[in-house]
């Protein structure tokens, strides 16, 4: 677990509640309570008050949150400040993230592979972005601080999108913030807090315990004329808030230490699993590939750098390489009857070889009576059609070579082999590009499934023009 950090978000879509107080105090007070334990904030605003209340006069910095979004190791940017806690800086760069940080789990996967330990506080923006969402989803301890009516009637968004992603709520948990004592109400509910709770117990959310006083002490510690920010634990002792935020922080620890993994933990586990079964589906992959290439029957293992092409069955029954040369001759013996003995051979070839490695190459055969024709057509990466032609196959189904498709039909009988030497049925072949210089990278998980999305189209094309 030390390696794994425990987060808590501080998170309401209403401003004015007192979030950015609640995160920069708790944290004072967790470390203050417990000087080993590496307590760490952040916020995901651009307001920069968490730098004002934790930078140090002097302080080199060395990124911000801009750059742990991004993709620096979060170990990297923290920055140790005032009251020994760890804080990294704020950015107003954070827009433009929002265009492009999709993944609701990205910020979870960050945290499971920083290597980096304690409490993360995560202070958030009064909206429900994709960033907020993603520390929403990566803390042990989602604090929603409410204050009025209004404030409660906001919750329900983040318990929907955890009912969205099917995540368990339990790490949800309303405090009453910004209570003022001096209100009194007649009827069942006497006060401010009791009604809060009663209306947030009565929907089914949980509440902690304790709450927060509304307070003019308080209040003035971010108010003024030095613009300096003073915390609670050191300038408003004998205040309700110094008691509740002491009461706030102790029930923080003990869920800490009783916690046998956070969720950081817990991904980085999954993650594990996850990449343990892209292995074995990828020597899955490699162990059905065909020893030879099927144009020429060499070993492909005797020259490895001649590979230049991938072809699969739609079936996916048969798989392999086949060696650059042998494929391009094919091609273009297929579709225009030239071989090395034809006139302007070698500039036709080098057209052709270079069309071949930006399309995928499709070969359909199909019998009718008496008579075989190749449908084959070219498609761009993104599985668009650009080119067919269908093609006659005389002396394919009685076994006949003729010089010119020798290469075709020695491919289409080794990949499309059926039963008592007839072809699968409906089945068809697309040769895919590959990097020469590292081609097996075409079964690794993404680009496989890149891949297989390719196929998807090709078959939807063959469909709607059957």
């Amino acid at each position: 677990m030390h390696n794994f950090p425990y987060i808590i978000t501080i998170s309401s879509e209403k401003g004015g509640v007192g979030k950015t107080t609640l995160a920069a105090n708790l944290a004072i007070y967790l470390k203050a309570m417990r000087d080993d334990l590496p307590v760490t904030i952040f916020s995901l605003d651009n307001h920069f008050t968490i730098d004002r209340m934790f930078e140090l006069a002097g302080q080199q910095l060395r990124g911000s949150i801009h750059e742990m979004l991004k993709g620096v190791p979060v170990k990297e940017l923290v920055h140790i400040g005032q009251y020994g806690v760890g804080y990294i800086p704020s950015s107003t760069e954070l827009s433009e993230l929002s265009e492009t940080f999709r993944g609701p789990m990205s910020l979870t996967r960050m945290f499971a592979e920083s290597g980096f330990g304690g409490i993360i506080i995560i202070d958030t923006r009064p909206d429900l972005n994709i960033l907020t969402q993603n520390a929403l989803y990566a803390a042990d301890r989602v604090l929603i601080p409410v204050k009025d009516m209004p404030s409660l009637e906001n919750c329900k968004n983040i318990f929907a999108l955890f009912d969205q992603r099917g995540i368990d709520k339990k790490s949800l948990y309303l405090i009453p913030c910004l209570i003022d004592s001096r209100i009194k109400y007649n009827g069942l509910f006497k006060d401010q807090k009791t009604l809060l709770r009663a209306f947030a117990i009565n929907r089914g959310y949980r509440c902690m315990d304790t709450y927060i006083s509304k307070s003019p002490k308080v209040e003035s510690l971010n108010t003024n004329p030095e613009g300096k920010i003073y915390p609670i634990l050191t300038h408003a002792r004998g205040t309700d808030v110094f008691r509740q935020f002491t009461e706030i922080a102790r029930d923080i620890l003990r869920h800490y230490d009783a916690a046998p993994e956070p969720r950081s933990c817990l991904y980085a586990a999954w993650l594990r699993e996850k990449e343990g079964k892209k292995k074995e589906t990828y020597r899955a992959r490699l162990e059905g590939l065909a020893e030879r290439c099927l144009i020429c029957g060499a070993l492909l293992t005797d020259k490895p750098e001649l590979r230049g092409f991938y072809y699969e069955t739609s079936d996916r029954a048969s798989r392999g390489f086949l060696h650059n040369d042998c494929f391009t001759d094919l091609l273009c013996a297929t579709l225009y009857g030239m071989t090395s003995q034809s006139q302007a051979y070698g500039a036709a070839r080098t057209v052709v070889a270079d069309r071949a490695k930006r399309t995928v190459s499709l070969f359909f055969p199909q019998s009718g009576e008496n008579k075989a024709i190749l449908d084959y057509r070219q498609f761009s990466m993104e599985g668009e059609q650009l080119f067919r032609k269908e093609l006659p196959m005389q002396g394919f189904s009685e076994g006949e070579f003729d010089g010119t498709n020798d290469r075709l039909f020695l491919l289409l009988n080794e990949a499309l082999a059926g039963y008592e030497g007839s072809l699968r049925e409906g089945t068809w072949l697309a040769v895919h590009p590959v990097d020469a210089g590292a081609p097996e990278a075409v079964l690794h998980d993404e680009r496989y499934r890149s891949l297989q999305q390719i196929q998807a189209r090709i078959a939807e094309k063959l469909e709607q023009s059957a």
